[in-house]
């Protein structure tokens, strides 16, 4: 799709629904394509990207490195210590040096802000591996998912759980405003989406013929889910000190068999991953000691009755995040 060409992915409100629904269809091809063993790296071979990572992270630096070299393009890996971004060398004379080196930049950090800045000195694509208040990249992995349980996206109904004021909930709710689909935020009042984010997300609804709903009573947000979504209760970079309020105040919507019961019969369980399903990580098991827990945003039951779906959609990852890279380099479907 050529109106995709040297374009940026920095989060859903700069993209349409064709747009977005190609990029979909692309990521389907290329993982039938892999499963198949067909080789797809003819037309971006050579290419090199750099992958910027000041939080660190499994899933997406494995589904960029991979992604890549299956399209035959070299990968340079920056973590933390490996740069001088933002510390001895501004974000404009970062992006102005690695555009000059590489054909496209990830960047998975911190503040919006940032990447923002690195796509408007760079003058290669850039994609958005994280930020504080969008991550498209792991929604597009759900709306992929959820076109392999489902057959289709239209008319389909998210339900959000948790804490829904950050990327997750963000891009979660920009996604599905732009296809069509449902979503409901269910949540504390304190916890729901800005209001600049829920009025665009809401005049994005209108076009697509969705809805959005903020919901305090979790029952009554599940009901008629097909989906119910959840992330970690607290996200990375923010202090322990704010564990104890967390828990306090979203352990009613902690995602239990029960709670998938009041959802439609079809409905699936997502978690973006990682998840405090168990005590078996050392930040769970400190927790669970702390605080007299076993588990927190999802129960261990809920979490290994969907596992064949969570674990669809961690892989998921590397085809969507392929598809967007390909296509904004010049891919040629």
């Amino acid at each position: 799709m050529d109106s995709l060409k040297n374009r940026n992915f920095l989060t859903f409100k700069d993209f349409s629904e064709e747009e977005l629904t190609y990029l979909l269809d692309l990521a389907a091809k290329f993982k039938d394509m892999k499963k198949k063993g067909i080789r797809h790296d003819h037309q971006l071979s050579g290419k090199n990207i750099a992958l910027i990572f000041e939080k660190t992270s499994t899933r997406t630096r494995c589904s960029f490195e991979v992604a890549a070299h299956d399209l035959g393009m070299h990968t340079t890996y920056l973590d933390p210590s490996g740069s001088q971004i933002g510390k001895k060398e501004s974000i404009e004379d970062t992006a102005s040096v690695l555009g000059r080196m590489f054909d496209g930049i990830e960047y998975r950090g911190y503040g919006q802000e940032l990447v923002e800045q690195l796509a408007k000195y760079a003058g290669v694509p850039v994609w958005n591996g994280l930020t504080n208040e969008y991550h498209p990249t792991q929604v597009m992995a759900d709306m992929m998912t959820m076109i392999e349980q489902f057959g289709d996206l239209k008319g389909r109904k998210i339900v959000y759980m948790g804490d829904a004021r950050y990327n997750m909930g963000n891009s979660l709710m920009l996604g599905c405003a732009k296809m069509g689909i449902d979503f409901t935020a269910g949540a504390p009042k304190q916890y729901f989406p800005a209001k600049e984010i829920v009025d665009l997300s809401m005049s994005f609804a209108k076009k697509s013929g969705s809805t959005i709903l903020l919901e305090t009573d979790p029952v009554k947000a599940v009901q008629g889910a097909d989906v119910v979504y959840t992330d970690v209760w607290v996200s990375m970079g923010e202090p322990d000190s704010i564990w104890e309020e967390r828990i306090r105040d979203l352990t009613p919507y902690k995602v239990t068999m029960d709670l998938m019961k009041k959802a439609k019969p079809t409905a699936v369980f997502m978690h973006c991953l990682p998840a405090f399903h168990d005590l078996k990580t050392k930040i769970g098991a400190q927790m669970g000691k702390k605080f007299n827990i076993k588990d927190m945003e999802v129960t261990d039951e809920v979490f290994n009755a969907y596992r064949t779906v969570l674990f669809d959609e961690a892989e998921n990852r590397m085809h969507t995040i392929k598809a967007i890279m390909a296509a904004t380099l010049g891919y040629e479907d």
